[in-house]
């Protein structure tokens, strides 16, 4: 543990227990500790939300505690904060107690941030962060086009500039150029909270800058299905990055940071905004729920699978190595029908997912986590897991063993015109091959699933997402000067 600096208030760090909604059960709190002040300690491993394995240090998406020692790289958001803070109470303290509190600012000992601003995720690592990630509690997905005229010049600058961004921020830095106003201010009083940006290259990409030679095949069209009734205004893009954060005004902070350093490189081309179960909100971790009330995100691949590399990972060596250690994302907005899915008996509901609603286990029985007892019947002879059921038909051993890291967020962007929600999922899955992931999976459901009638797949998108960049480097390096 690193040695803190002693001070006349006696500050024990003592590693408290923490139960919050998709952390690690190995994960600790400080307590007493000054926030805002950056360790890098080795060997933190973040903890896993909905089935979203992680890798440690293997992956970019780890995660670690703020502790007592100085920034090594600069400044954080609460010290300058902290700075602006002791100016106002100089002028504003009257007496004694005024004097007490200028004094006190005067020595810049911010107060301990809590346990979920002081999670920070690693920019540099093998993987991008905000893959194996533990689930945040709000996301922004946004994609870009490449401005008229401009190319791979115009997008290595762009990328650049979002990587130095990326990393100042996921360490709970100021944007660069702060001191010039190039930071809104509007996270200056908080920690990490565990951002990550993602960053990632849709197919048109390589057209626009002259790499078509470079596309691998993996972002080949995806296949049209009978339920899609997709937009185009909001499906695909150039480029495509993934916000998420368990805070609302520091994942805010990054989408508009991220969208004023686009500059004229860059055309907004949609953006979609999501939330999920903020961490602490349930007494121990546990599983996510979608807006229909379902547990979502079962039977998801676990970094402890021999095979989790092999089928979330792109591997080195291939035709395209800028893509090594990288993933494919595949995006859908999928709008949920919840006032006819609201109407539905309960148990309608769960012969539809074929889980009960309470606690996300099969019918069959068991906990969350026992294997679905496909060929168990009822007294009848039928199946007691229906032959449509959404559990059923996506189960990886209904295809073939085809399995994806589900990764998604809920939305409520108000109501449609004839007053229902305009509610669902914004549905994000990772895999190596999109063909051997998402399409075999998705072609099932197409032609059978009991959910179908409850949701419609309004926009798509699929994006190939390198590895994660070294020190030194920007995200796309290798593809953009190779």
């Amino acid at each position: 543990m690193a040695k803190k600096k002693s001070t006349t208030t006696v500050s024990v760090s003592v590693p408290v227990p923490v139960s919050v909604s998709g952390a690690d059960p190995g994960t600790t709190a400080r307590a007493g500790v000054p926030a805002g002040r950056a360790s890098r300690p080795s060997g933190t491993s973040p903890g896993r939300e909905s089935g979203a394995g992680s890798n440690g240090d293997r992956a970019g998406g780890g995660r670690r505690d703020r502790t007592g020692d100085p920034d090594p790289v600069g400044p954080s958001r609460r010290r300058i904060i902290a700075a602006a803070g002791t100016a106002g109470a100089t002028g504003l303290a009257l007496g004694a107690a005024g004097g007490a509190l200028a004094h006190a600012a005067s020595r810049d000992t911010p107060t301990a941030l809590t346990t979920v601003g002081s999670t920070e995720a690693m920019f540099h690592g093998k993987h991008q962060a905000g893959i194996t990630t533990p689930l945040q509690s709000r996301g922004h997905l946004i994609a870009f086009d490449l401005a008229p005229g401009a190319g791979r010049k115009e997008a290595a600058a762009l990328l650049r500039r979002w990587s130095a961004l990326a990393a100042a921020l996921m360490a709970g830095k100021p944007a660069p150029g702060a001191d010039t106003g190039a930071d809104t201010g509007v996270a200056l009083d908080a920690g990490p909270s565990s951002l990550t940006l993602t960053f990632g290259f849709g197919r048109t990409f390589f057209d626009r800058t002259g790499l078509a030679a470079r596309r691998p095949a993996g972002l080949d069209p995806l296949p049209a299905f009978s339920a899609d009734q997709l937009d185009a205004r909001r499906s695909n893009g150039d480029l495509w990055v993934q916000i998420g954060a368990n805070d609302a005004l520091v994942a805010f902070h990054a989408l508009r940071a991220v969208q004023r350093a686009a500059g004229e490189a860059a055309r907004l081309r949609w953006q979609m905004d999501g939330f999920n179960r903020s961490p602490g909100a349930t007494d121990r971790p546990m599983t996510t729920r979608n807006l229909m009330g379902q547990v979502d995100g079962t039977n998801n691949p676990q970094s402890s699978d021999p095979d989790f590399d092999r089928r979330i990972f792109v591997p080195g060596g291939g035709e395209h190595d800028w893509l090594a250690n990288g993933s494919y994302a595949v995006v859908r907005r999928i709008r949920m029908l919840l006032d006819p899915w609201e109407r539905l008996p309960l148990a309608k509901q769960e012969r539809i997912i074929g889980r009960r609603k309470s606690d996300g286990a099969p019918l069959t029985g068991g906990s969350e986590t026992t294997p679905l007892g496909l060929e168990e019947l009822d007294t009848d002879g039928r199946p007691v897991i229906p032959a449509n059921a959404h559990s059923r038909i996506s189960a990886p051993e209904q295809n073939q063993g085809a399995a994806m890291l589900r990764r998604p967020f809920s939305y409520h962007d108000g109501a449609l015109p004839d007053g229902s929600p305009d509610a669902g999922l914004l549905f994000v899955c990772w895999q190596a091959d999109p063909l051997r992931g998402f399409v075999p999976v998705q072609r099932k459901l197409d032609r059978g699933d009991a959910l179908s009638e409850f949701v419609r797949h309004e926009a798509s998108a699929l994006f190939a997402v390198p590895g994660g960049p070294a020190e030194g480097e920007y995200v796309g390096q290798r593809l953009l000067e190779a």
